[in-house]
């Protein structure tokens, strides 16, 4: 193992291309800091293919852009928002801003790598100790987590490019859950992410998703990113969490101790390990929750929105949309930035596209990632009545689905020996749910969900009701459909099929009756246009 570091700071951050952006003519490409800064308005989005990556991306760029405007301006409006959303940002003072923390912004340094900590190359329990690159890359197999495309041993894993390296520390450091580390402390609290669908406005450019997503100038000093703070040593890694000083901080934090080692000191394109360690741990805070986090109604009360397995997304779209009561949702804060930036344009009436991504763990273990995009209604992000009429029709499919989801699961019970047993009606559920059943539901039911949030967003809730109830009914008839199908041909299993068929109609019989209006009003078009 070449533990040496590099005799002077290689790769600055600020020209060496390392952040893939995706122009708005379709090309995709990797830009330095300042060439991102300054071409902003020319560029469509972050192209990095990693959710977790993603996600931590955009936080990083929002936090350089505040602290940018922090030291130039001080105190910022909604007002000067809406004028860089139209004019573009201010770019003499974010290229200032960089330019002076230019030594800050190494990836490899003696003193100041970024977004990393030095102390572990001199740190007895961390000198000699080095750990796999994949250590901090969420979707690679290291230590005993599972094996899923990723077939690298931690004895010999195979190089990377430092700037990939970085990108997936970035993402790590925002989405690790919490566990055992063994170095300076037996276990380390999870990162802020961890285990959340978070949140990100997106514009047509990366000028207005940054602008959308600017969190308020509140003049705190104490609230600076981990470049602009003092170095961590042994003693603060040994410390005990803290809270956040702010947003800032918590965009930026070093939830884990990371150094990289590049693969050949004088030529650190690449990398195979990392000094790795507890970092600077994040304390719990209820009443402050993460910018990007929004909370839906649990068992118990309000639980974060994460990505469960067999849980569409959109089924939480609700915990998006503004609640006083805060009995049913609790929507990131990002969001209401949002809003207000186009309450400052005068764009009562313009929806909020949304980036949701990131990744769901339990407890150490890491089990799925997603990234998906929605439009949100503006009426539904400034009206609570209109939110509470959104949630009311998402609960809607949530409600049939367990009322035929109970009908099917007897259904199959009565073709298995003791039907009446509650072992039996267990085991037909589990065997529904581990069937096609509920993705022949819920994908179905998706399919109706843009024209019912178009329809809220022309104000038309009417409409949208009788739209959704069309898309259930098909939704329902297609569920039902693949829970026949486990049924087999036996004599039994025609015979529970036909007893079951009552419960299926009455399940279906509200969505029935309103999807009926959609069919009269389609008989009425298409006779007045003949």
């Amino acid at each position: 193992m070449n533990a040496v570091s590099p005799t002077a700071p290689a790769l600055n951050l600020l020209e060496t291309p390392w952040l893939p952006v995706r122009m708005q003519d379709g090309r995709v490409m990797e830009v330095g800091l300042l060439e991102l800064f300054e071409r902003a308005s020319e560029i469509e989005g972050l192209a990095e293919t990693s959710p977790p990556n993603l996600v931590a991306l955009y936080r990083l760029l929002l936090a350089i852009t505040h602290r940018a405007l922090t030291r130039s301006l001080g105190i910022w409006t909604d007002r000067d928002r809406a004028r860089w959303y139209r004019e573009g940002l201010p770019t003499a003072a974010l290229l200032d801003y960089l330019i002076h923390w230019r030594e800050r912004f190494w990836l490899f340094h003696a003193e100041h790598p970024f977004m990393q900590v030095a102390a572990l190359a001199e740190a007895e329990e961390t000198r000699d100790r080095l750990k796999p690159w994949t250590q901090i890359a969420l979707e690679s197999a290291s230590g005993n987590t599972p094996v899923v495309f990723d077939h690298a041993v931690d004895t010999d894993p195979k190089r990377t490019s430092s700037t990939t390296a970085l990108r997936c520390m970035l993402g790590f450091l925002q989405f690790t859950p919490g566990g055992l580390v063994k170095v300076f402390r037996s276990a380390d609290k999870a990162g802020p992410l961890a285990n959340t669908a978070a949140v990100v406005p997106m514009g047509a450019t990366l000028t207005q998703t940054i602008t959308l997503g600017l969190h308020p100038a509140t003049g705190d000093s104490d609230d600076l990113p981990a470049w602009e703070r003092v170095p961590p040593d042994v003693a603060g890694l040994r410390a005990e969490p803290i809270l956040a000083h702010g947003t800032c901080d918590r965009y930026t934090r070093l939830s884990r101790a990371v150094m990289l080692i590049p693969e050949v000191p004088d030529a650190p394109e690449s990398i195979r390990w990392v000094r790795f360690s507890a970092g600077m741990g994040l304390a719990d805070d209820p009443n402050a929750p993460d910018p990007m986090a929004s909370y839906r109604a649990g068992s118990t009360g309000l639980v974060r929105v994460s990505f469960y397995e067999g849980r569409a997304v959109w089924r939480d779209l609700g915990a998006l949309l503004p609640d006083s009561t805060g009995a049913h949702a609790q929507p990131a804060a990002i969001l209401s930035w949002a809003s207000n930036l186009h309450d400052a344009r005068g764009e009562w009436g313009a929806n909020v596209p949304v980036l949701v991504a990131g990744l769901c763990s339990d407890q150490a273990k890491l089990l799925r990632w997603r990234s998906e995009r929605y439009a949100l209604p503006a009426s539904a992000l400034r009206s609570e009545d209109v939110a509470a009429a959104v949630r009311t029709e998402l609960k809607r499919a949530d409600d049939l689905y367990y009322l035929l989801r109970g009908a099917a699961g007897e259904m199959l019970a009565k073709t298995m020996p003791d039907p009446s047993s509650k072992d039996t009606r267990s085991r037909a559920r589990s065997m529904l749910d581990a069937g096609p059943f509920p993705s022949a539901y819920f994908s179905r039911a998706e399919y109706g969900l843009p024209g019912v949030l178009h329809s809220v967003a022309a104000g038309d809730l009417d409409s949208a009701h009788v739209q959704w109830s069309a898309a259930l009914l098909r939704a329902s008839q297609s569920a039902w459909d693949a829970a026949r199908s486990m049924l087999g041909q036996s004599a039994a299993a025609l015979r529970a099929e036909a007893s079951a068929h009552d419960k299926f109609q009455s399940a279906i019989k509200d969505v029935r009756m309103a999807a009926a209006a959609t069919a009269r009003a389609d008989r009425e078009t298409q006779e007045a246009s003949t």
